[in-house]
């Protein structure tokens, strides 16, 4: 199963018990709405909870970067659009961008790198031919796309 290129992975309003002192989204709750956009993305890509059940494997987060890039109030609906960056035979990178809908604004970005693991061994294992399949034709449609300026970003001070 692919998502197209201007697929939605996620869609909702800000809740006011997401939003902290400031009066603001808070970054935790951010990555609650990543996490929701991941689920989605891997069930169109055919690696989700059916995926879990019938294989015994899933995917398993390694490494995670989100940058805020814009302020997100209660009330406010934004939606997530995700796409993959790189895979190999036992890795996943892949990228969320969240966008505030009523202005098509850019508010915050979250790149993920999962591991393939067997959920009886424990072990990250290689995918087998029809998830890599699916994963190669996902890969097609967004690898065409410009890669956004948050990708492989670090946290550091310039000196």
């Amino acid at each position: 199963m692919v998502v197209d290129d201007k697929s939605e992975t996620w869609r909702g309003s800000v809740k006011s018990e997401w939003c902290d002192y400031n009066g603001h989204f808070n970054l935790a709750y951010y990555v609650v709405v990543f996490d929701y956009a991941t689920d989605i993305f891997y069930e169109k890509l055919g690696i989700g909870e059916n995926y879990l059940e019938t294989e015994k494997c899933s995917w398993f987060t390694a490494e995670a970067h989100v940058c805020y890039l814009a302020e997100v109030f209660s009330s406010e609906e934004v939606y997530c659009i995700s796409r993959i960056i790189g895979f190999d035979e036992k890795r996943l990178h892949y990228f969320h961008e969240m966008y505030r809908s009523e202005d098509g604004i850019l508010v915050s970005t979250n790149e993920l790198l999962a591991l393939h693991v067997n959920l009886q061994s424990r072990k990250v294992l290689e995918v087998n031919n029809k998830v890599w399949n699916n994963l190669s034709s996902q890969y097609e449609l967004d690898k065409v796309k410009d890669k956004p300026s948050q990708i492989g970003r670090k946290i550091s001070l310039k000196t």
